[in-house]
């Protein structure tokens, strides 16, 4: 393995055009490939190579990052596309995105059957920490896959922790994503409610910085509500997307997960209300609708 290996990026959104950018800054030899072409073109000014399929773009690297959207994506990006098949034997498969614990055990089967190792590494983070190289990675997977990855993780994260066997990153991201979704909503209602009765929501906010109640986030998503400004780090859709695998995950477990399948419903109204793309936040949209109603 070259001190440098061979990568391909299969996803360019927010979180891997900003991965992408950074590894192909760093010198690594990349080759990328994005279902719409135009999100691929800006990191040619970056010296990584635009392919066509999927195929193309794994034909050669020594490893490959998928972080595309969820668990139906990535199958199409590298089971359906062939993708997989392309990989020389010894690959390694870094799965980056969220896509839920079944998913990541057909992943896993998947690689094995194609002797491509397979590292199960969602992360942790949003557009400005993926782009300053700042993102939390949660490893999992073979012992001897640590060295391989190293190199990449160091250039994409602030930390990479290695938590086992293949699977357990996305179980411990499953259950961090439960938290943050229950945050988010008890933000969005409570700003909602202060408004409602005529309290100054920015006056809440104050009262609880720099106290045990207070967490940097909810100042962070509560001016983003307050002033109702939604530039998207993290899209709406896609927080729903990881609502519904938490809830998927914790029925199968026998847990109710009863506070996120309410913020999933808010997430669900604002999406129905065109806030889709929006930044996750925009779920005081509804919040604020359910206020008034």
């Amino acid at each position: 393995m070259s001190q440098k290996p061979q990568l391909a990026v299969l996803g360019l959104g927010i979180m891997g055009g900003a991965m992408a950018a950074r590894l192909a800054d760093a010198g690594f030899p990349l080759r990328v490939w994005n279902r719409t072409r135009a999100k691929a073109a800006p990191l040619e000014a970056h010296g990584a190579t635009v392919c066509e399929t999927p195929a193309e773009a794994v034909q050669g690297a020594e490893v490959v990052l998928t972080v595309l959207a969820d668990g139906p994506a990535t199958e199409q990006a590298v089971l359906t596309s062939g993708a997989l098949k392309a990989m020389g034997a010894g690959t390694t498969w870094v799965q980056m995105a969220t896509v839920g614990v079944a998913w990541t055990g057909r992943f896993a089967a998947a690689a094995e059957d194609a002797k491509v190792t397979f590292v199960d590494a969602p992360v942790l983070g949003t557009k400005a920490p993926a782009e300053r190289g700042e993102l939390l990675v949660l490893a999992s997977g073979p012992e001897e896959a640590r060295a391989t990855c190293a190199p990449v993780f160091e250039v994409v994260g602030k930390q990479a922790r290695w938590l086992g066997a293949a699977g357990e990153g996305s179980r411990l991201k499953l259950v961090i994503n439960g938290w943050l979704v229950g945050l988010l909503g008890a933000l969005a209602d409570t700003l909602a409610f202060a408004e409602a009765t005529g309290v100054d929501p920015a006056a809440f906010l104050e009262a609880i910085d720099g106290g045990a109640l207070n967490a940097p986030y909810a100042q962070m998503k509560g001016k983003m509500m307050i002033a109702r400004s939604f530039e998207t780090s993290f899209p709406l859709s896609l927080a729903l997307k990881d609502a519904r695998l938490v809830i998927e995950a914790a029925e199968r477990a026998g847990v109710g997960a009863e506070t996120t399948k309410a913020v999933a419903r808010l997430f669900e109204r604002a999406e129905a209300a065109g806030e889709g793309d929006a930044d996750m936040s925009a779920i005081f949209v509804a919040a604020r609708e359910q206020e008034e109603g």
